[in-house]
């Protein structure tokens, strides 16, 4: 049997064998999604199978002679969602906590935990409906896992575009703690002068604070360095809506 991959998930394969179809030997009981795994490719990044043009599911049991196309998870990617959310949510695993703290700035919703294994992760991620993201190809293999996706690069701006270009989710900078990931609320000066820096409190006039962990935020806070990031992410979202 043949698999031809997609270009997109070669990056899974072993560096031996990245070029040109893989030829896949049959035991008679292995399933065309365990086939896949097999190689190293997690069936979440995979999109539609097909044999012949016909399309198959990760159950299929393959035949002497078949050739599978694989393609990759289609972008943007279309995620479910829960009643009474309008943007998918995420859950970021350890090593991600940097990508984590941007996706906040930018409003979305997501949570991170720098001390949860990897059981607790998944057990999080499908009773809150939130999309696994993670660099942990044994991570997205796991059978139980409701959603997940495979966060490519190795540097925060890639990572974020990754995500971003995946998903192409609604934005709302400037909504959420990126400390907590809370829901920032606007609130009077009067109300939190006496927990600013004399500076601040000369300086600016508008501020909010987190409706979970109390912290106040304004809007000189960020510098230049964090309003590039929300530039170029909401020109990277109106880029793929566009078509």
């Amino acid at each position: 049997m043949l698999l031809r991959f997609d270009p997109l998930l070669r990056l899974f394969l072993p560096a031996s064998r990245r070029d040109g179809p893989q030829r896949v030997p049959l035991d008679g009981t292995s399933t065309l999604g365990h086939l896949v795994e097999s190689l190293g490719v997690p069936l979440p990044e995979v999109g539609a199978m097909t044999v012949g043009g016909v399309p198959v599911d990760p159950s299929y049991q393959p035949s002497p002679g078949d050739a599978v196309d694989v393609a990759a998870m289609p972008r943007p990617q279309p995620v479910p969602l829960e009643p009474g959310c309008s943007a998918p949510r995420f859950l970021l695993d350890v090593h991600l906590g940097t990508l984590a703290r941007r996706m906040r700035l930018l409003g979305l919703d997501t949570a991170y935990h720098n001390d949860m294994d990897d059981p607790a992760l998944v057990e999080q991620a499908n009773r809150e409906r939130r999309v696994l993201l993670t660099q942990d190809r044994g991570l997205l293999r796991r059978r139980k896992l409701w959603l997940g996706a495979y966060v490519r690069g190795s540097r925060p701006d890639d990572q974020l575009r990754d995500v971003l270009e995946r998903f192409a989710p609604p934005l709302r900078p400037w909504t959420r703690c990126t400390a907590c990931n809370g829901e920032l609320a606007p609130v009077d000066k009067a109300d939190v002068e006496a927990e600013l820096e004399d500076g601040t409190r000369r300086t600016y006039d508008v501020y909010g604070r987190c409706a979970g962990c109390g912290r106040i935020y304004w809007r000189g806070a960020h510098g230049a360095h964090l309003e590039r990031i929300v530039r170029s992410a909401l020109a990277t979202v109106a880029s793929i809506r566009a078509g």
